[in-house]
């Protein structure tokens, strides 16, 4: 921006920020204890996806971001607003009309969006709004306060390109603005007490009730996809000829809702805008424009008699493709039972499906043109196929990812992951080092965000791998309290519950672990973790069982084949428990009890002993 500068002492602030320079002698002048509080419209915008425009063009994407901050300015000074601080790629503005406030908003997303239609899509430039209606604390020339905390939240929960306003804002503008806003139902923001109620508008947004009514109107274009999986969840359809089962249908579909809001990695729709739907004949594709996002799951629920089937189906909107569909039938003794039942098995299946889609596009694209969360897509793509080189990419592409932002957490994750595996599977030079690198990963995700159940979960599996199991399973029960559903989570919890000598209990978190994912892509370590843990009650025929079953899974590793040596042995089938251990050298020719111990640090010494001993009396060196 033409009149920015650095900031220079005293009226330095956080690393990096910028203030317009007439601000900073007003600053040096004022008293130090200068405070005063008032009631104004706080202005919070950002450019979404800066890192990984600037990833692909640091220079090009710089010129176009100052360029575009040059124009919102404009637009905030023109409609009477004041400009208090710019931050890298963002700004604060504040206004005494709320009106004028969102009058400005859209004045600028309206303008970006026209100069988005003659720019390539990986140069565009789209800026997230955040608008909220506060007391502050004015003190130097800035505002504090939960006002202005606010605004940057709703900021983060807006659409690229769009803008999101607290019901505070809502009430002072409606009917005083040529748009309008769609209800987004109750947010829960970081820091902030109580769920706000948002409502948000991008150009292009449009959607009708069942009346007929717009809920919002615009002209412009098609709601832009956010960077992450966006899915909404439609209203089930009622098939009954009883119209009172409706709320059976809707119960549904409104706690899916709810249950895919739990994961972090996903941008979810909410319940107002995606019911406005209900009713109608609808083309899956134009809901997916309209709501601006990849996949819709749509679904009918028909009762007849003390039954009810429930239908569901999982669409890709923008290819208008079907990636999953599935029938429930239940007796119908406890209605809330079973719509708990069908939402856990549908979220439990819905959510796998859209994690390996989403990986799977990342791997056609191009990888110069990966931003930081297609690099964490493919790099857990190469992760979960558990070979020496696939690894190696996964890190190089997970390192890739946090370079592009080093905000993003669950990149972190994925790094501290994927060196967990690296030094699990007996690949890593400098055992040491690496996990020392992967502890460092795991408590930056979380330090990151307290609330990523895969942060936690990461740094879980770390502590594990040190035979710090208290640790890693207190890690592992607080990614389930944030994801119920979360399967891996569930494993995590386990292996280290039979590592500590509670191997009955981890046979009910492995058989949860596996309900939950059945088609998971490490669902041959739940088998062979589970293998183990039967091993160590003394169950060695059924742990065979589960050892074989692991070894049929299409990316089974080495630890797929350990447990059917040991129980064979144990079992005292030593000529086959040496058949299994050599196709498990197959796999890692040097493999040693020494090595086991060092990756699977059983602190149980009755269970260490058993199991190690199964190994070496199948042959394994020490």
């Amino acid at each position: 921006m033409k009149t920015m500068r650095p900031l220079e002492d005293p009226c330095q602030g956080a690393v990096g920020e910028w203030i317009v320079p007439h601000k900073v002698d007003k600053l040096r002048r004022m008293p130090k204890n200068a405070v005063s509080s008032k009631l104004t419209a706080i202005l919070y915008a950002d450019v979404a996806g800066y890192s990984r425009l600037t990833g692909d063009d640091e220079l090009g994407t710089h010129h176009r971001v100052m360029s575009a901050l040059d124009s919102a300015t404009e637009f905030i000074k023109t409609s009477g607003g004041s400009v208090l601080r710019y931050a890298g790629d963002a700004i604060l503005a504040e206004f005494s009309s709320v009106v004028a406030a969102a009058n400005a908003s859209i004045a600028i997303q309206n303008e970006l969006q026209s100069r988005n239609q003659a720019t390539p899509e990986d140069q565009q430039i789209r800026v997230r709004i955040g608008i909220n209606l506060g007391e502050v604390l004015e003190d130097r020339g800035e505002i504090f306060g939960q006002g202005v905390n606010l605004a940057a939240r709703l900021e983060a929960a807006a659409l690229p390109g769009g803008i999101c306003v607290s019901a505070a804002v809502h009430e002072q503008i409606v009917g005083k603005v040529d748009v309008e806003f769609a209800d987004g139902g109750f947010e829960e923001f970081k820091n902030i007490a109580k769920p706000v109620h948002v409502f948000h508008w991008q150009p292009g947004l449009t959607i009708t009730g069942q009346d007929g009514t717009v809920l919002a109107k615009s002209s412009v274009a098609d709601l832009v996809l956010p960077d992450k999986p966006s899915i909404a969840v439609l209203a089930f359809e009622n098939m009954s000829t009883d119209p009172e089962q409706a709320f059976f249908a809707d119960g549904i579909s409104e706690d899916i809702i709810t249950e895919l809001s739990t994961f972090r990695s996903l941008f979810v729709i909410a319940r107002n805008s995606s019911f406005a739907f209900k009713g109608q004949s609808i083309d899956v594709k134009e809901v997916g424009r309209k709501l601006g996002v990849r996949y819709v799951v749509e679904g009918s629920v028909r009762r007849s008699g003390n039954r009810v089937r429930v239908t569901a189906q999982l669409i890709d909107a923008v290819n208008d493709k079907h990636l999953w569909a599935e029938r429930y039938d239940r007796e119908l003794e406890d209605i809330f039972a079973v719509q708990d039942e069908v939402t856990h098995a549908i979220v439990s299946t819905i959510e796998p499906h859209l994690a390996s889609t989403e990986r799977q596009r990342a791997r056609r694209k191009p990888t110069e043109s990966l931003g930081a969360w297609e690099c964490y897509q493919r790099g857990l793509w190469h992760m979960y196929q558990f070979q020496h080189d696939d690894l190696i990419q996964a890190l190089q592409l997970l390192e890739r990812a946090v370079a592009l932002d080093p905000t993003f957490s669950s990149a972190h994750a994925g790094l501290a992951l994927t060196l967990h595996y690296h030094v699990l599977l007996g690949f890593a030079p400098d055992r040491d080092a690496e996990l020392a690198r992967a502890f460092e990963a795991g408590r930056t995700a979380v330090k990151l965000d307290e609330n990523d159940s895969f942060a936690h979960l990461a740094l879980g599996r770390i502590h594990t791998i040190h035979g710090e199991h208290d640790a890693a399973i207190a890690r592992c029960d607080i990614a389930i309290s944030l994801t119920p559903s979360y399967a891996n989570a569930h494993f995590g919890r386990a292996h280290s519950l039979w590592m500590s000598g509670r191997a009955s209990e981890a046979i009910a978190s492995h058989d949860e672990a596996m309900r939950l994912s059945p088609r998971d892509p490490i669902l041959w370590a739940f088998m062979a973790s589970k293998a183990i843990a039967l091993i160590l009650l003394g169950r060695y025929e059924e742990g065979l069982d589960w050892a074989l079953r692991a070894q049929r899974q299409p990316n089974a590793a080495l630890w797929a084949f350990l447990p059917e040596a040991a129980a064979l042995a144990l079992l005292e089938r030593i000529d086959e428990a040496r058949a299994s251990l050599e196709r498990a050298r197959e796999l890692q020719h040097d493999i040693s009890v020494s090595f086991v111990d060092h990756v699977l640090p059983i602190t149980d010494t009755d269970y260490r002993a058993l199991f190690m001993g199964g190994l070496i009396k199948a042959g394994m060196p020490e």
